[in-house]
Order: C-alpha cells, then structure tokens, then sequence
C-alpha cells in the first residue's frame, strides 16, 4: 500500500478547535520529548501502521525505521515498500510493483519526514494537552496538534507520550475521515548503522523498473 510511504513523507495537517492554543502543560511536555530525541544521534524502531477509511476494511502493516540524524539519512522497511535516503536522493521501492522511483532527498527543515518523524511538532503548530489515557497499565500524557496553516490535509494530529518521554503513538486524523495511526513497539538509540543501511543497492532489486524523477 503506497498510502504508507506516501505518509511518511509527507505528514500532518489541522482544522483545529480556535480555543486550542499552546497550554503551558502541552509545552513542557513537547519540550521534554524534544530534549530526549535532540540528544539521539541514531534511532532504531520497530512500529506498526493501521489505516482506518470509512467502511473499508482496515489496513495494518508493521514496519522499521533506521535514522541517521546528522548525515539525514535514513531507510524504512514494510512488508511492501521500502524507502531510503542516502541524504542526497531518496529510493521509493515498491516491491508488487517491482518499481523504484528515484527523486531529490527532502531537507526542508519545515516539512515532516522520516527524518524529524519524532520531532515535527516544533515548528509549525499550534498544541494543547488532553490529559491521560490507559493503555492496559501503561498511562500515556496526550497533547493534540494543529498546524498553523490550514491548508494542509488533516484535521488532527494526537500525539500520546509515554512516562520516559518517548511517542508512544501517532494518530493523524484527515480530513477526509481517514485515520492513521503509528504505534512506537520497540526503540534503539545511539546504536552504530553501517553506511549500507542508507545506501540503494540496485543489485538486491533484479528486474525491478527505474524510475528517475530527479
């Protein structure tokens, strides 16, 4: 499912409620979070990914991304698809397909990507606190998100954090109805990554169509 990758490289949006301002609760929680991924040069996690659209039968998937923050660099793997970005070009694998497509890495420190997937929310939006929610004996702080441009595509994002300060979750609400939730399971930080992890090997690709959009 190419909604996946798409969402991961291109996240978020909001018609958030006006009363819905930056609460000083929402704010040192966001600042906690952010301090804690500021200080990983490298991440490692596993996730898994549900996509909720009206009457149609949800679609789960689960997957894991390798982050290289300084060099911004960085490869999801689905059971589908995968994405990789040498910094330089990023390498959209589309495996039933049997397709990649080639184009420029992103460095827009303003968009939202794998690269700052656990950091978007610093710039750029609006945020108030929902206070907690159980799940099973895990108690989450939830903080709800709105961008300050309302032409994106969303209507809401919830974030919900755990007591370590890590995203426990993301659930980003389009505005179409569709829902998309990204569950953190497990996550690795500071780990070595071999310069192959970020690197596109054409030769592990055999028959597979390319496509430069460059």
């Amino acid at each position: 499912m190419r909604l996946s990758i798409v969402l991961f490289t291109f996240l978020l949006g909001s018609t958030f409620l006006a009363a819905a301002q930056n609460d000083p609760t929402a704010k040192k929680l966001l600042d906690q979070v952010s301090e804690k991924y500021d200080a990983y040069r490298t991440i490692q996690s596993n996730f898994s990914f549900l996509v909720q659209q009206g009457q149609d039968q949800p679609y789960t998937d689960q997957g894991t991304l390798y982050l290289n923050k300084p060099k911004n660099q960085y490869r999801i793997q689905l059971n589908t698809q995968e994405l990789i970005s040498d910094g330089k070009a990023t390498y959209s694998i589309l495996k039933e397909d049997k397709e990649v497509q080639i184009s420029p890495a992103e460095n827009n420190a303003t968009s939202i990507g794998p690269n700052n997937l656990f950091t978007f929310y610093k710039n750029g939006f609006n945020y108030a606190s929902r206070g907690d929610e159980r799940v099973g004996s895990e108690l989450l702080n939830v903080v709800e998100l709105s961008p300050t441009d309302t032409k994106n595509n969303y209507a809401k994002i919830k974030i919900r954090v755990n007591k370590n300060k890590h995203i426990h979750d993301v659930l980003i609400f389009d505005k179409s109805g569709a829902r998309y939730t990204y569950t953190i399971k497990t996550l690795y930080v500071n780990n070595a990554l071999p310069a192959s992890q970020f690197a596109f090997n054409k030769s592990s690709y055999p028959g597979f169509e390319i496509v430069d959009l460059r």
